[in-house]
């Protein structure tokens, strides 16, 4: 039986048929804020479907930094993962949840067949990439034209979005890997931010003030 969130989100939007084929290989699971869903070189065998909470989506480069490259939440998949499981490849990417999350995890070797079969799911998949991709121009444009204050505002407020929560709870240090950057240049333009009453910063917290 298919979770409730998920007959709310997708019944009438995928065929009968292919809830059905759904269901009858989808497993439920569960994570907790932190927890390491996906690692890079881990075989992939199943995709994730978010049913609710907010899982981060992180690239990492030869000497081991991470860098953040987008968010995927409620009703969302990751293309990153889409795109390495149809070529039978490797996980490229790092999937953490980034709050509280309830998944549902479908096996790779139905993603081929579903596309042939059930245009409901290639229209899924294909709006799925199309989104991600989106996503990861935005990535791109942030880095190359964003100066670090507007990256560093700009990363509290898609947190702030997907976690439903103006304040975010996070440490410097967490905030400098996923933004590729020291912990001192971070501690540092946050203070500027608040300065500029832009946040408010509380131990291990930074509230967005204008969203």
């Amino acid at each position: 039986m298919l979770p409730v969130e998920f007959n709310n989100k997708y019944e009438g939007i995928f065929e009968p048929e292919l809830m059905q084929a759904i269901a009858s290989v989808a497993v439920e699971k569960k994570v907790q804020e932190g927890e390491v869903l996906m690692d890079i070189g881990q075989p992939l065998l199943h995709i994730p479907l978010v049913l609710n909470g907010a899982i981060k989506i992180l690239r990492e480069d030869k000497d081991g930094e991470e860098l953040l490259l987008y968010f995927i939440e409620h009703g969302d998949t990751c293309a990153m993962t889409l795109s390495c499981c149809m070529g039978q490849k490797k996980s490229e990417i790092r999937a953490v949840a980034e709050t509280d999350a309830h998944l549902l995890m479908l096996p790779v070797s139905q993603m081929e067949i579903w596309m042939a079969e059930y245009q409901s799911w290639r229209r899924f998949i294909l709006d799925s990439y199309h989104s991600r991709m989106m996503e990861l121009l935005d990535a791109v444009d942030t880095v190359a034209f964003m100066n670090m204050e507007e990256r560093l505002l700009k990363y509290l407020k898609d947190k702030a979005m997907v976690t439903h929560d103006a304040t975010v709870k996070t440490t410097h240090q967490q905030v400098a890997n996923d933004l590729h950057t020291s912990r001192v240049v971070v501690s540092r333009i946050l203070k500027q931010l608040e300065k500029e009453g832009k946040i408010r910063l509380g131990r291990n917290q930074m509230t967005v003030l204008s969203l």
